[in-house]
């Protein structure tokens, strides 16, 4: 373990119980749809990836991939949990329940990246899966990367809260800064996931030690 830690970030949330995002389209050509892992060799082609053993092991630990492409090549992707994940910024698993997903490790391939693919995926994906009796789909992003700030923005997400995390040695704090008029039942699940065994919440203050 390092000695110190640090992370500033922000958190988003959609809720589909009250109403789904409206269509948010590329600014290019371009077809949206669920990546198969037979079609794993695909993905690691468009990274330049020689190891498929990581991605594999996404699959087969549950976890979807959703793709846009572009010409039929893969020009954007991102990845789906529903159940714990590992969010290694924040040094913590988030722990979601069985109505909720997370979407996680998006990019889009430097050719195509300027033409809305992020935004107008995270939407696709939201609306996709929103069918799947989800209560919540977040999506989080560190503060210091704009784009992909103004992309969860653009692709209907509401913005739940920003948090600073430190971490010296065993001791660590994660301050929350609620956003807008963010509902509170929404707030309290932000802090539910959050929220790690070894911590403790003071108002709007987490608190740890690992012994």
């Amino acid at each position: 373990m390092q000695r110190w830690a640090a992370e500033d970030g922000t958190l988003w949330a959609l809720e589909p119980g009250r109403g789904l995002p409206a269509a948010c389209e590329a600014r290019a050509p371009v077809a949206f749809a669920e990546l198969p892992p037979a079609e794993v060799e695909a993905l690691a082609a468009a990274l330049s990836l020689d190891d498929l053993a990581p991605l594999r092991q996404r699959f087969a630990d549950g976890r979807r991939c959703f793709v846009m492409r572009a010409d039929g090549q893969i020009a954007a992707y991102g990845w789906v949990t529903r159940g714990a994940e590992c969010v290694g910024e924040l040094e913590r698993r988030f722990h979601l329940h069985n109505d909720e997903a997370y979407i996680w490790d998006c990019a889009t391939l430097p050719a195509w990246r300027g033409r809305r693919l992020y935004s107008a995926l995270l939407n696709q994906i939201a609306r996709h899966i929103a069918g799947e009796d989800l209560a919540r789909i977040w999506i989080g992003a560190s503060l210091q990367n704009r784009p992909s700030i103004r992309g969860i923005a653009n692709a209907g997400f509401e913005h739940v809260l920003d948090l600073s995390y430190r971490r010296f040695h065993r001791l660590s704090a994660m301050w929350i800064r609620r956003v807008g008029a963010a509902p509170r039942p929404l707030l309290a699940a932000a802090y539910r996931i959050l929220l790690q065994p070894h911590e403790r919440r003071i108002g709007r203050m987490i608190v740890g030690y690992r012994s």
